[in-house]
Protein backbone atom coordinates (compact mmCIF):
# COMPACT_ATOMS: atom_id res chain seq x y z
CA UNK A 1 0.00 0.00 0.00
CA UNK A 2 2.88 2.35 0.84
CA UNK A 3 4.53 1.55 -2.52
CA UNK A 4 1.27 2.30 -4.35
CA UNK A 5 0.91 5.62 -2.49
CA UNK A 6 4.52 6.52 -3.26
CA UNK A 7 4.05 5.68 -6.95
CA UNK A 8 0.89 7.78 -7.13
CA UNK A 9 2.68 10.65 -5.39
CA UNK A 10 5.56 10.49 -7.88
CA UNK A 11 3.16 10.52 -10.83
CA UNK A 12 1.11 13.34 -9.27
CA UNK A 13 4.19 15.44 -8.47
CA UNK A 14 5.53 14.87 -11.99
CA UNK A 15 2.26 16.02 -13.52
CA UNK A 16 2.18 19.09 -11.29
CA UNK A 17 5.72 19.98 -12.33
CA UNK A 18 4.91 19.45 -16.02
CA UNK A 19 1.81 21.63 -15.75
CA UNK A 20 3.93 24.57 -14.66
CA UNK A 21 5.34 24.86 -18.20
CA UNK A 22 2.93 24.88 -21.15
CA UNK A 23 3.78 24.72 -24.84
CA UNK A 24 2.07 27.63 -26.60
CA UNK A 25 3.63 27.36 -30.08
CA UNK A 26 5.37 24.26 -31.44
CA UNK A 27 7.35 24.17 -34.67
CA UNK A 28 5.66 22.14 -37.41
CA UNK A 29 2.16 22.55 -36.04
CA UNK A 30 -0.81 24.55 -37.40
CA UNK A 31 0.76 25.12 -40.79
CA UNK A 32 4.01 26.78 -39.68
CA UNK A 33 7.48 25.29 -39.93
CA UNK A 34 8.77 27.47 -37.10
CA UNK A 35 7.66 29.96 -34.45
CA UNK A 36 9.99 32.72 -33.30
CA UNK A 37 10.00 36.06 -31.48
CA UNK A 38 7.60 35.77 -28.51
CA UNK A 39 5.63 38.68 -27.08
CA UNK A 40 2.96 38.73 -24.38
CA UNK A 41 0.51 41.19 -22.80
CA UNK A 42 -2.45 41.07 -20.43
CA UNK A 43 -5.76 42.51 -21.60
CA UNK A 44 -7.86 44.62 -19.26
CA UNK A 45 -10.16 41.65 -18.56
CA UNK A 46 -7.17 39.57 -17.42
CA UNK A 47 -6.77 37.44 -20.56
CA UNK A 48 -3.21 36.80 -21.70
CA UNK A 49 -2.35 37.23 -25.38
CA UNK A 50 0.81 35.47 -26.59
CA UNK A 51 2.17 36.51 -29.99
CA UNK A 52 4.92 35.17 -32.21
CA UNK A 53 6.11 35.11 -35.77
CA UNK A 54 4.65 32.13 -37.63
CA UNK A 55 7.26 31.21 -40.25
CA UNK A 56 5.52 29.17 -42.94
CA UNK A 57 8.30 27.49 -44.90
CA UNK A 58 11.41 27.47 -42.72
CA UNK A 59 12.99 28.88 -39.57
CA UNK A 60 14.79 31.73 -41.34
CA UNK A 61 14.06 35.37 -40.55
CA UNK A 62 12.90 36.34 -44.06
CA UNK A 63 10.17 34.77 -46.14
CA UNK A 64 6.48 33.99 -45.76
CA UNK A 65 6.01 35.11 -42.16
CA UNK A 66 2.73 35.91 -40.37
CA UNK A 67 2.07 37.28 -36.90
CA UNK A 68 0.07 34.72 -34.96
CA UNK A 69 -1.29 34.60 -31.43
CA UNK A 70 -3.18 32.59 -28.84
CA UNK A 71 -5.33 33.69 -25.91
CA UNK A 72 -5.42 32.26 -22.39
CA UNK A 73 -8.41 32.86 -20.10
CA UNK A 74 -6.88 31.16 -17.06
CA UNK A 75 -3.54 32.85 -16.41
CA UNK A 76 -1.56 30.76 -18.90
CA UNK A 77 -2.59 27.27 -17.80
CA UNK A 78 -4.32 26.59 -21.13
CA UNK A 79 -4.34 28.37 -24.48
CA UNK A 80 -6.92 28.69 -27.22
CA UNK A 81 -6.57 27.97 -30.92
CA UNK A 82 -4.00 29.61 -33.16
CA UNK A 83 -5.19 32.94 -34.59
CA UNK A 84 -3.64 35.27 -37.17
CA UNK A 85 -3.22 39.01 -36.55
CA UNK A 86 -1.18 39.95 -39.65
CA UNK A 87 -0.77 38.05 -42.93
CA UNK A 88 0.81 39.61 -46.01
CA UNK A 89 0.42 36.46 -48.11
CA UNK A 90 3.91 35.41 -49.26
CA UNK A 91 5.59 38.46 -47.70
CA UNK A 92 7.02 39.09 -44.27
CA UNK A 93 5.31 40.52 -41.19
CA UNK A 94 7.41 40.37 -38.05
CA UNK A 95 8.64 41.79 -34.76
CA UNK A 96 5.28 41.82 -32.94
CA UNK A 97 5.19 44.55 -30.30
CA UNK A 98 1.83 44.55 -28.48
CA UNK A 99 0.70 47.03 -25.83
CA UNK A 100 -2.61 47.57 -24.04
CA UNK A 101 -3.88 51.14 -23.80
CA UNK A 102 -5.71 51.17 -20.48
CA UNK A 103 -6.13 54.93 -20.27
CA UNK A 104 -8.10 55.92 -23.37
CA UNK A 105 -11.51 57.16 -22.12
CA UNK A 106 -13.02 56.25 -25.48
CA UNK A 107 -12.30 52.57 -24.81
CA UNK A 108 -12.98 51.79 -21.13
CA UNK A 109 -12.43 48.06 -21.76
CA UNK A 110 -8.94 48.77 -23.10
CA UNK A 111 -7.51 48.88 -26.61
CA UNK A 112 -4.75 46.54 -27.75
CA UNK A 113 -2.22 47.85 -30.24
CA UNK A 114 -0.01 45.44 -32.16
CA UNK A 115 2.94 47.14 -33.83
CA UNK A 116 4.92 45.20 -36.42
CA UNK A 117 7.25 45.52 -39.42
CA UNK A 118 7.02 44.30 -42.99
CA UNK A 119 9.98 43.67 -45.28
CA UNK A 120 10.62 42.80 -48.92
CA UNK A 121 14.18 41.48 -48.70
CA UNK A 122 16.67 39.79 -46.38
CA UNK A 123 18.04 41.90 -43.55
CA UNK A 124 21.57 41.82 -44.94
CA UNK A 125 20.39 43.17 -48.29
CA UNK A 126 18.15 45.84 -46.74
CA UNK A 127 21.09 46.91 -44.61
CA UNK A 128 23.03 47.49 -47.85
CA UNK A 129 20.20 49.60 -49.25
CA UNK A 130 18.42 46.95 -51.33
CA UNK A 131 14.92 46.58 -49.97
CA UNK A 132 12.56 48.26 -47.54
CA UNK A 133 11.18 47.77 -44.05
CA UNK A 134 7.89 49.47 -43.14
CA UNK A 135 6.18 50.01 -39.78
CA UNK A 136 2.51 49.28 -39.10
CA UNK A 137 -0.05 48.62 -36.41
CA UNK A 138 -3.42 46.95 -36.04
CA UNK A 139 -5.69 47.47 -33.03
CA UNK A 140 -8.35 45.52 -31.19
CA UNK A 141 -11.09 46.81 -28.89
CA UNK A 142 -12.58 43.39 -28.14
CA UNK A 143 -9.67 41.66 -26.44
CA UNK A 144 -8.07 40.28 -29.61
CA UNK A 145 -11.16 38.70 -31.14
CA UNK A 146 -10.98 41.04 -34.13
CA UNK A 147 -8.46 43.59 -35.45
CA UNK A 148 -8.67 46.86 -37.32
CA UNK A 149 -7.34 47.47 -40.79
CA UNK A 150 -3.57 47.93 -40.79
CA UNK A 151 -2.26 51.48 -40.35
CA UNK A 152 1.06 52.40 -41.99
CA UNK A 153 3.07 54.67 -39.65
CA UNK A 154 6.38 54.43 -41.49
CA UNK A 155 6.74 58.15 -42.21
CA UNK A 156 6.24 58.98 -38.53
CA UNK A 157 8.43 56.30 -36.94
CA UNK A 158 11.04 55.38 -39.55
CA UNK A 159 13.43 57.34 -41.79
CA UNK A 160 13.91 55.34 -45.03
CA UNK A 161 15.43 56.74 -48.19
CA UNK A 162 13.47 54.84 -50.85
CA UNK A 163 11.73 57.53 -52.96
CA UNK A 164 11.50 55.13 -55.90
CA UNK A 165 9.05 53.07 -53.84
CA UNK A 166 7.23 55.93 -52.15
CA UNK A 167 7.99 59.65 -52.65
CA UNK A 168 7.37 60.19 -48.93
CA UNK A 169 10.24 57.80 -48.13
CA UNK A 170 12.98 60.31 -48.91
CA UNK A 171 14.63 60.98 -45.57
CA UNK A 172 18.22 62.20 -45.40
CA UNK A 173 18.90 59.91 -42.41
CA UNK A 174 18.72 56.87 -44.72
CA UNK A 175 17.51 54.33 -42.16
CA UNK A 176 17.41 50.89 -43.73
CA UNK A 177 16.80 47.76 -41.68
CA UNK A 178 14.25 48.57 -38.99
CA UNK A 179 12.71 46.56 -36.17
CA UNK A 180 10.30 47.20 -33.35
CA UNK A 181 11.17 45.75 -29.98
CA UNK A 182 10.89 41.97 -30.03
CA UNK A 183 8.39 41.82 -27.17
CA UNK A 184 5.81 44.12 -25.60
CA UNK A 185 5.71 47.91 -25.68
CA UNK A 186 4.45 49.83 -22.62
CA UNK A 187 2.26 52.70 -21.45
CA UNK A 188 3.23 55.36 -18.88
CA UNK A 189 0.99 54.85 -15.85
CA UNK A 190 1.93 58.01 -13.89
CA UNK A 191 3.82 61.29 -14.20
CA UNK A 192 3.59 64.19 -16.69
CA UNK A 193 3.36 61.80 -19.66
CA UNK A 194 0.77 59.46 -18.18
CA UNK A 195 -0.96 57.59 -21.00
CA UNK A 196 2.01 57.78 -23.40
CA UNK A 197 2.37 54.63 -25.53
CA UNK A 198 6.07 53.84 -25.89
CA UNK A 199 7.68 51.39 -28.32
CA UNK A 200 11.40 50.59 -28.29
CA UNK A 201 12.93 49.98 -31.72
CA UNK A 202 16.20 49.95 -33.64
CA UNK A 203 17.51 50.76 -37.10
CA UNK A 204 20.69 50.89 -39.10
CA UNK A 205 21.60 54.10 -40.92
CA UNK A 206 23.61 54.27 -44.13
CA UNK A 207 26.11 51.65 -45.24
CA UNK A 208 27.32 48.93 -42.85
CA UNK A 209 30.13 50.09 -40.55
CA UNK A 210 32.86 48.21 -38.64
CA UNK A 211 31.71 46.70 -35.34
CA UNK A 212 28.10 47.14 -36.56
CA UNK A 213 28.14 50.78 -35.50
CA UNK A 214 25.53 51.61 -38.12
CA UNK A 215 22.97 49.96 -35.81
CA UNK A 216 21.28 52.12 -33.18
CA UNK A 217 18.39 51.74 -30.76
CA UNK A 218 15.69 54.40 -30.54
CA UNK A 219 11.98 54.51 -29.70
CA UNK A 220 8.73 56.01 -30.92
CA UNK A 221 5.75 57.11 -28.88
CA UNK A 222 2.21 58.46 -29.01
CA UNK A 223 0.59 60.96 -26.65
CA UNK A 224 -2.83 60.85 -28.31
CA UNK A 225 -3.74 57.16 -28.10
CA UNK A 226 -2.26 56.12 -31.42
CA UNK A 227 -3.43 58.99 -33.62
CA UNK A 228 0.11 60.35 -34.18
CA UNK A 229 3.65 59.27 -33.31
CA UNK A 230 6.98 60.92 -32.60
CA UNK A 231 10.55 59.61 -32.59
CA UNK A 232 12.91 59.68 -29.65
CA UNK A 233 16.57 60.50 -30.04
CA UNK A 234 18.93 57.62 -30.76
CA UNK A 235 20.54 56.11 -27.67
CA UNK A 236 24.18 57.29 -27.44
CA UNK A 237 25.69 53.82 -27.88
CA UNK A 238 26.29 52.79 -31.51
CA UNK A 239 25.70 49.12 -32.21
CA UNK A 240 22.61 48.83 -30.01
CA UNK A 241 20.07 46.47 -31.52
CA UNK A 242 16.98 44.62 -30.23
CA UNK A 243 15.69 46.64 -27.28
CA UNK A 244 12.89 46.84 -24.76
CA UNK A 245 11.94 49.66 -22.40
CA UNK A 246 10.04 50.23 -19.13
CA UNK A 247 8.99 53.15 -16.93
CA UNK A 248 11.00 53.33 -13.69
CA UNK A 249 9.93 56.70 -12.23
CA UNK A 250 7.46 59.50 -12.97
CA UNK A 251 9.24 60.48 -16.17
CA UNK A 252 12.16 58.05 -16.31
CA UNK A 253 12.70 55.22 -18.81
CA UNK A 254 15.03 52.21 -18.63
CA UNK A 255 15.97 50.59 -21.94
CA UNK A 256 17.84 47.27 -22.26
CA UNK A 257 19.49 46.60 -25.64
CA UNK A 258 21.41 43.89 -27.44
CA UNK A 259 25.02 44.89 -28.19
CA UNK A 260 25.92 44.29 -31.83
CA UNK A 261 29.44 45.59 -31.17
CA UNK A 262 29.94 42.28 -29.27
CA UNK A 263 32.05 43.96 -26.56
CA UNK A 264 31.11 43.95 -23.78
CA UNK A 265 29.00 40.80 -23.91
CA UNK A 266 26.40 42.40 -21.68
CA UNK A 267 23.14 44.28 -21.97
CA UNK A 268 23.47 47.93 -22.93
CA UNK A 269 21.37 50.01 -20.52
CA UNK A 270 20.14 53.45 -21.53
CA UNK A 271 18.37 55.89 -19.19
CA UNK A 272 16.01 58.73 -20.07
CA UNK A 273 14.76 61.37 -17.64
CA UNK A 274 12.33 63.15 -19.97
CA UNK A 275 9.79 60.48 -20.76
CA UNK A 276 11.98 58.59 -23.21
CA UNK A 277 12.56 61.49 -25.59
CA UNK A 278 16.34 61.76 -25.01
CA UNK A 279 18.99 59.79 -23.11
CA UNK A 280 21.30 60.84 -20.29
CA UNK A 281 23.39 57.64 -20.27
CA UNK A 282 23.98 54.46 -22.24
CA UNK A 283 26.53 51.82 -21.25
CA UNK A 284 27.13 48.12 -20.77
CA UNK A 285 25.99 46.59 -17.48
CA UNK A 286 28.36 43.74 -16.60
CA UNK A 287 25.84 42.52 -14.03
CA UNK A 288 23.66 41.55 -16.99
CA UNK A 289 25.78 39.19 -19.14
CA UNK A 290 24.36 38.44 -22.58
CA UNK A 291 25.41 36.25 -25.55
CA UNK A 292 24.29 38.84 -28.17
CA UNK A 293 20.62 38.08 -27.84
CA UNK A 294 17.25 39.62 -27.11
CA UNK A 295 16.10 40.42 -23.56
CA UNK A 296 12.93 41.78 -21.95
CA UNK A 297 11.99 44.27 -19.24
CA UNK A 298 8.76 45.03 -17.39
CA UNK A 299 7.76 47.39 -14.59
CA UNK A 300 4.79 47.88 -12.30
CA UNK A 301 3.86 50.02 -9.34
CA UNK A 302 4.07 48.66 -5.82
CA UNK A 303 3.55 50.99 -2.89
CA UNK A 304 3.88 54.02 -5.14
CA UNK A 305 7.28 52.96 -6.51
CA UNK A 306 8.24 50.89 -9.52
CA UNK A 307 9.46 47.32 -9.45
CA UNK A 308 11.63 46.62 -12.51
CA UNK A 309 11.92 43.10 -13.93
CA UNK A 310 14.60 42.01 -16.41
CA UNK A 311 14.98 38.67 -18.16
CA UNK A 312 17.57 37.42 -20.63
CA UNK A 313 19.88 34.52 -21.42
CA UNK A 314 22.47 35.37 -18.78
CA UNK A 315 25.47 33.78 -20.46
CA UNK A 316 28.31 35.31 -22.47
CA UNK A 317 28.58 32.42 -24.94
CA UNK A 318 25.29 30.54 -25.33
CA UNK A 319 21.60 31.34 -25.46
CA UNK A 320 21.09 29.59 -22.16
CA UNK A 321 20.68 30.30 -18.45
CA UNK A 322 17.46 32.29 -18.84
CA UNK A 323 17.42 34.43 -15.71
CA UNK A 324 14.72 36.61 -14.18
CA UNK A 325 15.79 39.53 -11.97
CA UNK A 326 13.87 42.14 -9.97
CA UNK A 327 15.00 45.56 -8.80
CA UNK A 328 13.58 48.15 -6.40
CA UNK A 329 16.18 50.81 -7.28
CA UNK A 330 15.70 51.30 -11.02
CA UNK A 331 18.04 48.50 -12.06
CA UNK A 332 21.07 49.55 -10.02
CA UNK A 333 20.89 46.34 -7.98
CA UNK A 334 18.80 43.15 -8.22
CA UNK A 335 17.21 41.80 -5.05
CA UNK A 336 15.72 38.77 -6.81
CA UNK A 337 17.62 36.48 -9.19
CA UNK A 338 16.00 33.28 -10.43
CA UNK A 339 17.27 30.82 -13.03
CA UNK A 340 14.24 29.98 -15.19
CA UNK A 341 15.70 27.63 -17.80
CA UNK A 342 19.07 25.93 -18.22
CA UNK A 343 20.14 23.31 -20.75
CA UNK A 344 20.45 19.78 -19.37
CA UNK A 345 23.92 18.32 -19.10
CA UNK A 346 25.35 17.31 -22.50
CA UNK A 347 22.63 19.21 -24.35
CA UNK A 348 23.06 18.56 -28.08
CA UNK A 349 21.11 21.49 -29.54
CA UNK A 350 23.01 23.46 -32.20
CA UNK A 351 24.97 26.36 -30.73
CA UNK A 352 23.55 25.57 -27.29
CA UNK A 353 20.43 27.67 -27.94
CA UNK A 354 18.33 26.14 -25.19
CA UNK A 355 16.59 29.32 -23.94
CA UNK A 356 16.68 32.26 -26.34
CA UNK A 357 14.21 35.13 -26.87
CA UNK A 358 11.69 35.83 -24.12
CA UNK A 359 9.02 38.20 -22.84
CA UNK A 360 7.36 38.72 -19.46
CA UNK A 361 3.98 39.87 -18.16
CA UNK A 362 2.50 40.57 -14.73
CA UNK A 363 -0.21 37.91 -14.54
CA UNK A 364 -1.41 39.02 -11.11
CA UNK A 365 0.08 40.46 -7.96
CA UNK A 366 3.43 38.75 -7.28
CA UNK A 367 3.10 36.43 -10.30
CA UNK A 368 5.18 36.95 -13.43
CA UNK A 369 4.40 35.05 -16.61
CA UNK A 370 7.34 34.11 -18.84
CA UNK A 371 7.05 33.27 -22.54
CA UNK A 372 10.29 32.01 -24.08
CA UNK A 373 11.88 30.12 -26.96
CA UNK A 374 13.05 26.70 -25.83
CA UNK A 375 15.18 23.81 -27.11
CA UNK A 376 16.82 25.35 -30.16
CA UNK A 377 13.62 27.18 -31.19
CA UNK A 378 11.55 24.00 -31.32
CA UNK A 379 8.82 25.52 -29.19
CA UNK A 380 7.71 28.64 -27.35
CA UNK A 381 6.58 27.83 -23.84
CA UNK A 382 4.86 29.67 -21.01
CA UNK A 383 5.63 29.36 -17.34
CA UNK A 384 5.10 31.57 -14.29
CA UNK A 385 7.01 32.51 -11.17
CA UNK A 386 5.73 33.71 -7.81
CA UNK A 387 7.89 36.62 -6.70
CA UNK A 388 7.94 39.12 -3.85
Amino acid sequence: MKKLFLSLCIVSCSLMSFAQEVTVFKSGQDGYASYRIPAIVKAKNGDLLAFSEGRVDHAGDFGNVDIVYKISNDGGKTWGKLLIAADYEKSQAGNPAPVVDLLDPQFPKGKIYLFYNTGNNHEGDVRKGVGLRENWYVASTDGGKTWSEAVNITTQTHRPKQPQINPAYNFAEDWRTYANTPGHAFQFVKGPNKGRIYVAANHNAGNPQPKNKDWNAHAFYSDDHGKTFKLSEKVPFPGTNESMAAQIDNNKVYMSSRNQQYVPKARIISISEDGGQSWVSSEGDLNLPDPINQGAVLSWLKGGKFILAHINAADTELRNNLTLRLSKDQGKTWYYNKLIAKAPANYKGPHGSYAAYSDIVLVKKNTIGILYEKDNYQEIVFTSENVK
